[in-house]
């Protein structure tokens, strides 16, 4: 009830929920480039994809936190609104992480079993989108985001499974040992993805707890 007084008295000009949307699209379109390398093999316009939404992700994130600190009023916790702007950066950041760490590996052959982590990772940054976006109308749409978050976390402990299977089949298959050492890092940071889309899934329940 305090909230929507004080909403009246300092009307709020800034669209957050818009920039958090256009964050969680940009993961969703950088999942789809980690998908692409891993079915199509890394090359040039990959690698310019990626750089380009890890720029646009960066900056729907400095102008959150730019903004943040101009707003008397905000839709939910300032705290929330800066560790979810962060966290969503961190995912994206991530997968940028893990396509530059191939170029510089040089690993541009398609792997099946990227693939499978690529596979995940866009159905895990899939579900944060729907609960972003739900975040509009938490009177409403709680529920959906609640089921997304979950649906995140199932995504993250079959991410832990996959790390464990991908690894040990790595470790039986590939004899040369620089190749194991390479790939290793590179399935180690797929799987990390999931471990961040985890950490917005929790931030995104913290505040739906919160205006419950």
């Amino acid at each position: 009830m305090a909230f929507r007084f004080f909403s009246r008295l300092f009307p709020q000009d800034f669209d957050f929920c818009e920039l958090f949307e256009k964050q969680a699209t940009v993961a969703v379109d950088s999942a789809g480039v980690l998908k692409d390398v891993a079915t199509d093999g890394l090359n040039d316009s990959h690698v310019a994809a990626i750089r380009a939404l890890e720029h646009a992700g960066d900056e729907a994130a400095h102008a959150i936190l730019e903004q943040l600190d101009k707003t008397f009023i905000t839709p939910f916790d300032r705290e929330d609104i800066h560790a979810l702007a962060n966290e969503l950066d961190d995912v994206i950041d991530q997968i940028d992480t893990i396509v530059n760490r191939m170029r510089v590996y040089k690993l541009t052959a398609a792997s099946k079993s990227l693939l499978e982590f690529a596979n995940v990772t866009e159905e895990a940054v899939s579900a944060l989108a729907k609960a972003v976006n739900g975040m509009r109308n938490l009177k409403n749409g709680h529920v959906s985001v609640e089921e997304a978050c979950v649906e995140v976390n199932r995504l993250e402990n079959v991410s832990d499974v996959l790390r464990d299977t991908v690894l040990a089949d790595l470790f039986e298959t590939e004899k040369d040992a620089i190749a194991v050492i390479k790939w290793k890092e590179i399935f180690q940071d797929a799987e990390k993805v999931l471990d961040q889309c985890e950490d917005v899934a929790h931030i995104l329940r913290s505040i739906v707890l919160k205006q419950a």
